[in-house]
């Protein structure tokens, strides 16, 4: 019942979304720490990939958020973290979150529904 592609793809969204936050609050964390560089998490083009080429969850299921290391230019200490992109990103990846929730809540429901009759 819970193994269809929009379960299977907001599972894997809510994922990549709770590791997108914890990369940002590290790097806002990290933002006098010389030498270090920002991270970024992606995942959502192998999502898209995943679920418009196959009707499969495993395959969907399979897909996994990617952190890399920004390749952003550095300030005079080796730090790459710019505190205006992580705010926006953080305030983004809140609400994208937020937006997965009340989706997935919104299955439940109707869920629900039926099963009461």
């Amino acid at each position: 019942m819970f193994d269809d592609v929009s379960s299977a793809a907001m599972h894997v969204a809510l994922t990549g979304l709770a590791q997108r936050q914890r990369v940002i609050a590290n790097n806002i964390a990290n933002v006098e720490t010389p030498n270090f560089h920002a991270g970024r998490v992606q995942f959502e083009s192998a999502l898209q990939g995943a679920v418009s080429s196959t009707d499969s969850t495993s395959e969907i299921g399979a897909v996994t958020p990617d952190t890399a290391e920004s390749l952003e230019p550095t300030r005079l200490d080796g730090n790459n973290v710019n505190i205006d992109h992580e705010t926006l990103s953080n305030i983004d990846t809140n609400l994208r979150y937020q937006l997965v929730l009340r989706a997935l809540d919104a299955k439940y429901a109707n869920l629900r529904t039926v099963i009461r009759g």
